[in-house]
């Protein structure tokens, strides 16, 4: 991917929002974090100039730096992610990614915890249900 064509992105309410959706925050969140309406987090994601308090704020709220906000690149961190990919052999093989249990072993282990306590429940109602039909019994 050639990045070097294409002028940087300066809107900084797209750049905002980008940001905030990559850390998996959605704008009623922002919102709360800077006191502010989500009505105001998505007017300030149109604009693409916002003043440096709101900015600062902004930042704050998001755990970065207006730095980070101003210099963000979505092109430049796909094409650093797409050339980790590449890579990816050689970060692997210094992680074991191989189940170490059967699953199948664990799941019929919890159908077999869920029968037993199933039946301990089965038994505590019919106990409750004879203790209740002999009290009826006493009272006529």
């Amino acid at each position: 991917m050639d990045t070097s064509n294409r002028p940087p992105v300066k809107h900084l309410g797209k750049k905002i929002g980008r940001i905030r959706e990559m850390l998996g925050m959605k704008q009623e969140t922002l919102a709360e974090k800077m006191g502010i309406s989500q009505q105001s987090v998505s007017k300030m994601e149109q604009n693409e100039i916002i003043d440096e308090a709101a900015l600062e704020r902004v930042a704050t709220a998001l755990g970065i730096t207006k730095e980070a906000i101003r210099n963000f690149n979505d092109e430049a961190l796909i094409f650093h992610i797409e050339n980790m990919n590449d890579q990816s052999s050689a970060y692997n093989q210094n992680y074991n990614y191989q189940c170490t249990f059967n699953p199948i072993d664990k799941w019929m282990e919890a159908i077999d915890e869920n029968k037993k306590l199933y039946e301990a429940l089965l038994k505590a109602e019919r106990e409750k249900v004879a203790l209740l039909e002999r009290m009826l019994d006493k009272e006529k």
